[in-house]
């Protein structure tokens, strides 16, 4: 953890090509090409993994733990979102997606989509009684797209509703209540979270909405598709817990699921990081307060379309769609008699027992001497006139704007600026043919030169 952040993107130095994809790609401007190589900003970098999708040269991987650490703990418990279930064709049967899990040696299952239901629950509440705020409240469930909001919209931290993500959530009951049935300590339960990004391990390392996760690590959903897939069938046993939501719950897994769940009618579902950076810029010069809820997901297609995942996002939505058609074919047709049916107990983990305020996390800081940052400041504004602002990222920083900012820190150079560069090229050439002109040519007539000639000729 540099810098004193934690990040699971990582940035392979050998294999990076210095062609500035990840540059243009990252919202956050996280990234510069240096030397030729690409370096990470630890305090501006989101984990949103968009530098991940983009890289042609697999120079960006993402850290996950591995199934081999279940094995420190005597008692396993996965925690499977709603996109692993997309993974599968809709005929594959969760029942054979629980053996799955089982024969990859995990003691328990308990859906995330069982802690989507009751924080939906919450959510409408808090909307209900949410009384002369600033609208519309902000969706708190991508941990990427909090990360978005304390580095770019601080703002905006009043109107995030104060809710834990569904993973949090069943992670604390969970584990409490393994703790409670088999007399296991709390060291002895490892709970580990299926999942489809990036963002979702970092925040189990360093959290930014819970006070204290219960999680202990996160495993790629495309790692243990490709597991389940070799060991999946037959009947599940039937010595093996599994705790199931409602299709209202696995809704979560695509956009538009968390408004669905929580009855919301006058909200706007946002996915794919660009367009989430869009709208909350709209939300914070107020030109959305007609709206209740923003419901965000750094992901395009919400949680299905992580960059961890298996399948393409596409085939997943679908999955997932023809899914829920099933099960509601077995459900009643009341949203909330839907979710009675798969609530497991009326002490649930409420939110505002765990959930951590949301803190502002500055992006630029020229320096920590105000006075110095403010000189820093004019000096930089000075620069970017000098710069032909086509933000066409050449230089390795994203825009013109960056370069400025990393030309006053120390860290590049004006002529980093390919038009810079040119232009003091043409002006050195210039400079060097004016010089030139005026060296005089030490050579003798030609006339004198054959006279000289003649003269030894005929000594």
């Amino acid at each position: 953890m540099a810098g004193g952040y934690f990040h699971s993107i990582r940035l392979l130095r050998s294999q990076c090509q210095g062609c500035v994809t990840c540059v243009k790609a990252c919202p956050t401007e996280a990234i510069r090409v240096r030397n030729g190589k690409a370096e990470l900003i630890e305090a501006r970098c989101i984990d949103c993994g968009e530098c991940l999708r983009r890289c042609g040269y697999h120079a960006i991987v993402a850290e996950t733990d591995k199934l081999e650490e279940t094995e420190q703990f005597k008692y396993n418990i996965a925690l499977p979102p709603p996109s692993l279930y997309a993974q599968f064709p809709p005929e594959t049967s969760a029942a054979a997606i629980w053996e799955g899990l089982h024969r990859l040696g995990f003691d328990e299952i308990f859906d995330v989509a069982v802690a989507s239901e009751y924080i939906s629950l919450e959510i409408a509440a808090y909307l209900k009684n949410y009384n002369g705020g600033r609208k519309p409240l902000i969706s708190c469930t991508c941990p990427a797209v909090l990360r978005l909001i304390q580095v770019k919209f601080p703002e905006l931290i009043k109107q995030v509703v104060p809710v834990l993500p569904p993973t949090e959530a069943a992670a604390i009951y969970v584990k409490n209540e393994v703790m409670q049935r088999t007399g296991l300590k709390s060291e002895e339960i490892g709970v580990w979270f299926i999942a489809p990004c990036p963002s979702k391990n970092a925040n189990i390392r360093q959290s930014v909405d819970v006070r204290h996760t219960q999680i202990n690590g996160s495993l790629s959903i495309s790692e243990i598709y490709g597991k389940i897939l070799k060991i999946m069938g037959g009947e599940i046993q039937p010595d093996k817990k599994v705790t199931a939501g409602s299709s209202y719950g696995m809704s979560w897994g695509s956009y538009g699921g968390e408004l669905e769940a929580a009855g919301i009618e006058n909200g706007l579902a946002v996915h794919g990081i660009n367009d989430v950076y869009d709208v909350l810029e709209q939300i914070s010069l107020n030109k959305m307060r007609d709206v209740d809820y923003v419901e965000c997901s750094a992901c395009s297609g919400g949680c299905i379309g992580g960059p961890l995942t298996a399948e393409n996002k596409f085939v997943a939505e679908k999955n997932l769609k023809l899914r829920l058609s099933i099960m509601r074919q077995n459900e009643p047709d009341d949203r909330l008699a839907t979710m009675a049916q798969s609530m497991i107990c009326e002490d649930f983990p409420k939110s505002a027992s765990y959930v951590k305020k949301l803190i502002p996390r500055p992006m630029m800081q020229l320096d920590d001497d105000i006075l110095e940052a403010m000189k820093k400041f004019e000096k930089m504004e000075e620069v970017l006139r000098s710069l032909p602002g086509l933000d066409c990222g050449a230089c390795g920083a994203p825009s013109c704007q960056c370069l400025a900012e990393d030309i006053v820190q120390g860290k590049a150079n004006e002529i980093d600026c390919i038009f810079k560069l040119r232009s003091s090229v043409k002006r050195l050439a210039h400079g060097m043919l004016e010089l030139a002109k005026q060296i005089p040519i030490a050579s003798e007539p030609e006339e004198e030169l054959r006279e000289d000639g003649e003269s030894d000729a005929s000594t």
